[in-house]
């Protein structure tokens, strides 16, 4: 339990008021007294409201959960269904054509299109390699992943296999023959690149066999530098950098017939430190550990010491690079991603901050207050924003009542920080069934300050689910794919966004690719985001955005938003589409093999979360796949789960029977982990496992399908034994 101490009527968990007042706020123009008394203000105003919308909520999911009963699945009552949506409110009027105005934004916002990283900003270790991913190394990403093929003579080995590493070789020319051809020859026949430097500038020689060629586009070459690792040769190319490193004594240069050591692009343009579905953060001390990481961030002193190969390594933020422009002028390069922070959704509260009635505050109403002051600092350093803009992304929102109410908290915020208006700009997670349905309203509401929207098919299928819970069966996951309702629901966010005038002034964002070990999958899969009009998608991990970021230049991402501004809007009858499932279409082994597939998933990432609090793992599933698992993939499995039970397709029996099973074999598959606690040898005693089951047997009775609830319930318990 918290020690508390009275801060202008708030009880506040000591550790987080020695956070703010010697932490957070050194070296800042706003004093503890201020920042208290602006935050009991925040509380006082807002948490009523709060209140109030998770109670429309809970509201109109009742009113939906009576309507399947008596009418059926919205697939057979389209028109009825849709005019009932209108009549409850669930669905609101469309506003008249309008054009978002955020200003000051950064140019990896409105203009360079690229990967974006999400990572648990509690890992220290993570948010700084998120930071330092903008740039990333292709060799390394083509050698070390499956990208190129693992098979045969191509096989990595124990030790430098230079038959993989000419197939590198020959990847990364092809990569530099369609972002930087060259007239009449290839990349692939150049045998020397070199720098020439006259009164003029500098010029860059490329030599052949043949003699000397040059680049298709001169202006592609941007500059150089030189270093103890040999000359650095700058190109550019859809706006996103790429690096040659040119060395003949280099073990890698050497083998290369030009003597390039490496290609390196820029990869990660953004990150998202997440403070939301990839974090445990259950009480007052991890809020802290959190908020710490993130203000390290800002203040660019965060530092991680750790041991990788034996040896004790220290990671620090990146500086910025240094090259001689083609003018002859120093030129800097950013050298880290720009920094977003997602702040938690309005559901949760936390017992951090307890009001004068002792109730805990809504945590997403610290997290806009707190972030936000910790963000204070880059606005006078500028080495994140350079346009003092502080980036929140802010998710869970049902429609566009709860999008407004975000940016009147951030409004407060800025007032009682004193900041200039709309400082604070909003990212809207577009992963809520009725912020998808009313996605025009939604950036209405936010026109002023937003800076992206973002589909999150992962939590928008949880959510899909649960509001159709009494329509019917679900369809088994896969199959949910490739549903008409899905394709609608991503199409929607591109063709709503641009509407609105988001093409070139702000984000429009695509999800997660959760198979971080298949990269040769990916790369042939994640080009469909760029190909949409996605100026962004999510990765999982820097090597990820490094091969990711190779689609961006396959892609003028721009030239497709211009394609489809004219493109019509998908239908709310297609939005509202998801079939039920015909339970005689699945045999009882298939439903017994989507049971434990989604029982495994469930208990493999449970069982961390609860027992080693870790908000994001790599489960592997009943394919034995690696799959990266958070929260939103948690809530799709426990709400397949507890739809099938709520509509007979499997008994409780049967749930429980899979978990205990499954149980064993996720304790098989964490043999190696030193700080695993098995669940199967004993389930009843196991917090884990009975959160696990949780999930699933309660599902239907949780709010929008959550996990959070559960799970921080879980885990407190776990640590009060």
């Amino acid at each position: 339990m918290s020690t508390y101490v009275n801060r202008a009527g708030l009880k506040v968990a000591a550790e987080l008021a020695d956070f703010i007042e010697h932490k957070a706020l050194s070296g800042l123009d706003v004093t503890a007294e201020s920042f208290w008394q602006g935050l009991t203000s925040l509380v006082e105003t807002h948490m009523p409201e709060n209140r109030a919308l998770l109670n429309i909520r809970a509201e109109l999911q009742k009113q939906i959960d009576d309507w399947h009963p008596k009418h059926g699945p919205a697939t057979s009552q389209m028109e009825n269904y849709i005019s009932f949506l209108k009549e409850i409110g669930y669905l609101e009027d469309e506003p008249a054509s309008f054009q978002i105005s955020t200003e000051n934004l950064d140019p990896e916002i409105t203009h360079l299109c690229g990967p974006q990283l999400v990572v648990p900003v509690s890992n220290a270790r993570y948010a700084l390699n998120a930071a330092n991913a903008r740039w990333g190394s292709l060799y390394d990403a083509l050698y070390g992943t499956d990208a190129i093929s693992r098979q045969g003579e191509l096989a990595p080995g124990k030790t430098y296999n230079a038959i993989r590493g000419k197939a590198v070789f020959e990847r990364a020319a092809a990569f530099l023959d369609q972002a930087f051809p060259i007239n009449g020859a290839s990349h692939n026949d150049v045998i020397g690149y070199s720098i020439s430097q006259n009164g003029d500038g500098a010029q860059l020689i490329l030599q052949t066999a043949s003699g000397e060629v040059q680049l298709n586009n001169p202006d592609a070459f941007h500059g150089f530098s030189e270093s103890n690792k040999g000359l650095h040769i700058l190109l550019r190319h859809h706006g996103l950098f790429a690096e040659l490193l040119i060395n003949s004594a280099d073990m890698i240069g050497k083998l290369h017939p030009a003597h390039v050591a490496d290609v390196t692009i820029e990869s990660a343009l953004s990150a998202i430190q997440d403070c939301e579905d990839s974090v445990a953060a259950v009480n007052a001390a991890d809020k802290v550990h959190i908020y710490s990481n993130w203000l390290g961030l800002m203040r660019g002193d965060l530092e991680d010491t750790f041991e990788k190969n034996g040896k004790q390594t220290t990671r620090r933020l990146n500086p910025e690079r240094s090259y001689t422009g083609r003018d002859g002028q120093p030129l800097k390069i950013r050298s880290r991603s720009l920094q977003l922070v997602r702040n938690v959704g309005h559901l949760m509260m936390s017992d951090a901050i307890l009001d004068k009635n002792n109730d805990p505050i809504g945590e997403g109403i610290m997290d806009a207050a707190v972030t936000t002051l910790c963000a204070m600092h880059d606005l006078k350093l500028k080495t994140n924003s350079q346009t003092g803009a502080i980036y929140i992304v802010k998710p869970k929102m049902h429609g566009s009542r709860e999008v407004a109410f975000a940016c009147q908290v951030f409004t407060d915020v800025e007032n009682f920080l004193g900041l200039p208006k709309n400082t604070i700009k909003i990212g809207v997670m577009d992963e809520e069934r009725r912020t998808s349905a009313n996605l025009k309203a939604c950036i209405f509401a936010a026109r002023e300050r937003i800076f992206f929207i973002n589909t999150g098919f992962l939590d928008r299928t949880g959510d899909e689910i649960h509001t159709s819970m009494e329509a019917g069966p679900v369809l088994p996951k896969d199959q949910i794919k490739s549903e008409r309702w899905l394709l609608a629901y991503e199409n929607r966010n591109v063709t709503i966004g641009l509407s609105c005038g988001l093409s070139g002034k702000a984000q429009i964002g695509k999800g997660m690719w959760a198979k971080p070990d298949d990269m040769a999958d990916m790369l042939t899969q994640k080009i469909g985001h760029p190909k949409a009009g996605a100026n962004c998608a999510w990765v999982p991990s820097p090597t990820a955005a490094t091969l990711h970021a190779l689609h961006y230049h396959e892609v003028d991402v721009h030239a497709v938003q211009r394609a489809r501004l004219s493109e019509p809007t998908a239908s709310l009858e297609y939005l509202f589409s998801m079939p039920v499932l015909d339970p005689q279409s699945l045999s009882a082994e298939q439903i017994q093999r989507e049971l434990d597939n989604n029982a495994q998933g469930i208990l493999g990432y449970v069982v961390r979360w609860v027992d080693q609090g870790i908000g994001c793992s790599k489960v592997l599933d009943i394919n034995n796949v690696a799959l990266m698992e958070d929260r939103a993939t948690c809530r799709i499995s426990s709400q397949a789960i507890a739809n099938w039970l709520r509509h007979g397709l499997v008994s409780q029996e049967q749930v429980l029977a899979s978990f205990t099973h499954m149980a064993r074999t996720v304790d098989e598959q964490n043999a190696g982990d030193p700080l695993y606690i098995r669940m199967s040898d004993n389930p009843d005693r196991s917090v884990a496992f009975k959160a696990a089951l949780d999930l699933a047997i309660e599902g239907t009775v949780q709010s929008s399908g959550y996990t959070e609830p559960i799970l921080h319930a879980s885990r407190l318990r776990f640590l009060e034994k």
